[in-house]
């Protein structure tokens, strides 16, 4: 029985959202071998798919209580942490590979309180509790243990194909020794930075291209990635990660120069920083911390390093001296529980370790200025002050992601921001869709990851239209440059949901809170908020302005809590062509108009008049009131609204921008 189960389970897609999806919709795989359609040649991301080299989905129905539970009924010792609930795998465990029981104690599993997905720490396998849940047993007899046997060989040769590639550092390096080390400090203008901490990195060193090797090692201290530090063209150090994403491993440098007293306090606290120079400016001081790098910045932070840092009961986020690394910071400090993280806040007298290094501050007194993440109450103007003061010296950061095709928009909204909610609407037809997709392409290129979750049309369509706009013209013509485009839309940060028609919000916004977690989501798009009101029998007896007006609530709780922009498509109500939109238009009660930071319009006078325009309309703006119109141009080979650049500024002279402000 259990056997089949196992057969059963294998089959299924194993995600979050495997109830909810429609038929034709579980045809969508995250990257599709077919080469059919331009989407499936183009390896987009699946939120819901189980092809995973990339971080599964959540499984519906975990809970915490009854994975410890599950665990402590199968008689095997767990330790709970503040991420991960650690034990030993009861596969490997229970049937080591070739007798070879020095390699059991290895075998540890961590699994995730937040999404449910398990981790083996021997072979970085990543997977869904459910796969391996059924291996915890109180007891069972022979005939159990026979199938228990035929589950394990299948679930070992499942986990041979999904786990992750061996990385190994290029052939030809120089491990780094002292003297060596000296050399590199030189070459690389690295002053003040002590030689003897590079060696601590068992770094290595690439003397053809001059370039450093960093080794990234997980839990287990196993090799999993490693970072490359190089001198670019113009005398900066340039950084790489690989691999690219979701690399579970982390860069660890310990004190050398302390007493036994500060070097077991040392290895309660720890101090995160973004990249190797950091790391090394803060050698250069006595701190009782160890000092870790996170592999990939500020563009995520993968689960699978979280067992990593389970041992720090103190951390202390030091990143970038900006808004964005603040609203990092405390994205990543909810993952790493934010009970036990400080933060040094971004000021000018607290940049950055290199920076401040090189500025001779004492980085001992920036670090015990952190302040903790998380406030239980603030009741005075001094537990805000540096918050106000950091605003105020960033200010352009704080307006949010600036568009390069709208320009009009950046002075009107001033920016994207995170934890905003904003609403667009405009008639049946208008090109809603289409305008979303080109205003969220510009920011995904400028690094803003982003779910698109569109119920109206499927996700092989959506993904055209944005490489369409992407590539600048259409490819159905140029299948030449198809290959090009597809590997540089690939490496974009976007993700797309699989629902398609009429969804439950409950499954919905389930889904959005993984995929904030998992992927460090900062934008979220729903194609239209009308497909979550449901038609289903027990929909029919409630109000449907009541259940938008708590759909909407559910949204804007979400951009609050998590801070990330989310932005709702709504259609208006059934008005006469000939009347201008308001925010009043917009379908359902009013609390889609008070709830939204932002609403825009789009007017569409063409049908109505001769000389009618189609033009945005920013009718709301909560930021900086600023409100105003900016026409629609609609370029129909890119199939993009992307405001065109006069002749002046083609050739660098500065002109004004095309903007009609009412207030």
């Amino acid at each position: 029985m259990l056997f089949k189960r196992f057969l059963y389970s294998c089959n299924k897609t194993g995600h979050l959202w495997s109830k909810a999806r429609s038929r034709s919709a579980t045809q969508e795989t995250m990257r599709l071998p077919s080469t059919n359609s331009p989407a499936s040649l183009m390896g987009i991301r699946f939120l819901s798919s189980i092809d995973h080299r990339e971080e599964p989905a959540l499984t519906a129905g975990i809970s915490l209580f009854n994975v410890r539970k599950v665990i402590k009924s199968s008689g095997l010792e767990f330790s709970e942490g503040f991420t991960c609930i650690r034990t030993k795998c009861p596969v490997c465990s229970a049937f080591p590979e070739h007798g070879k029981e020095s390699d059991v104690k290895k075998e540890i599993i961590f699994v995730n309180k937040t999404t449910g997905c398990f981790t083996c720490s021997a072979c970085h396998y990543l997977g869904h509790w459910d796969k391996i849940e059924k291996f915890f047993l109180p007891h069972h007899s022979i005939k159990a243990a026979q199938e228990i046997k035929k589950l394990k060989d299948l679930f070992m040769e499942k986990k041979s194909t999904e786990t992750q590639r061996t990385i190994e550092f290029p052939v030809g390096l120089q491990e780094v020794d002292n003297a060596l080390a000296v050399k590199i400090c030189t070459m690389l203008d690295l002053k003040e930075i002590p030689a003897a901490s590079l060696v601590a990195l068992s770094s290595r060193w690439d003397a053809n291209h001059q370039r450093l090797y960093v080794p990234l090692l997980d839990v287990e201290s196993k090799l999993v990635g490693y970072k490359m530090v190089s001198v670019s063209e113009d005398s900066t150090l340039v950084e790489e990660t690989v691999p690219d994403s979701n690399c579970s491993g982390l860069i660890c440098l310990k004190s050398t120069s302390m007493s036994t007293k500060a070097h077991s306090k040392e290895q309660s606290n720890a101090i995160l920083v973004l990249n190797i120079l950091d790391m090394l400016a803060l050698s250069a001081v006595k701190i009782n911390a160890m000092v870790v790098c996170l592999p990939h910045d500020l563009k995520s932070l993968p689960q699978q390093c979280l067992p990593g840092l389970e041992r720090f009961q103190k951390l202390t986020l030091w990143f970038n001296y900006d808004t964005a690394g603040w609203d990092t910071a405390r994205n990543y400090a909810k993952k790493l529980d934010e009970r036990r993280c400080n933060f040094v806040r971004p000021t000018d007298a607290h940049p950055t370790p290199a920076k401040a290094l090189s500025l001779g501050l004492d980085l001992k007194s920036i670090y015990s200025k952190a302040q903790p993440i998380l406030h239980q109450s603030i009741t005075t103007f001094h537990a805000l002050r540096q918050d106000v003061l950091s605003d105020l010296q960033n200010i352009d950061k704080v307006q949010g992601v600036k568009w390069k095709r709208y320009p009009t928009l950046n002075k009107l909204l001033k920016g994207h921001r995170k934890g905003e909610l904003t609403v667009l609407t405009g008639p049946t037809g208008c090109g809603k869709t289409t305008f979303m997709s080109d205003y969220s392409l510009d920011l995904i290129l400028q690094g803003v990851s982003t779910l698109w979750g569109s119920f109206e049309i499927r996700n092989t369509r959506l993904a055209a239209t944005l490489l369409r706009q992407m590539a600048g013209r259409p490819l159905d013509v140029n299948l030449s440059e198809f290959d090009y485009w597809a590997d540089e839309f690939e490496r974009l940060p976007l993700y797309f949901m699989t629902f398609h028609g009429q969804q439950p919000v409950k499954v919905v916004m389930d889904a959005i809170e993984h995929a904030q977690y998992v992927h460090d989501i900062q934008h979220v798009i729903i194609d239209n908020l009308q497909f979550m009101m449901g038609i289903s029998e027990e929909s029919r007896h409630t109000d449907r302005y009541w259940k938008q007006d708590a759909i909407i609530a559910s949204f804007r709780s979400f951009a609050t809590r998590k801070n990330c922009h989310v932005t709702l498509i709504i259609h208006p109500r059934k008005e006469r062509d000939t009347e201008d939109l308001t925010t009043s238009s917009i379908f359902g009660g009013a609390k889609a108009s008070q709830e939204a930071d932002n609403v825009l319009i789009i007017q569409d006078k063409r049908l109505t008049s001769v000389r009618g325009k189609k033009y945005l309309q920013v009718a709301k703006n909560r930021y900086s009131g600023d409100l105003g119109i900016m026409p629609l141009d609609f370029d129909k080979p890119s199939l993009s609204y992307a405001q065109k650049r006069r002749k002046s500024e083609a050739i660098g002279t500065e002109s004004p921008e095309i903007a009609i402000d009412d207030s």
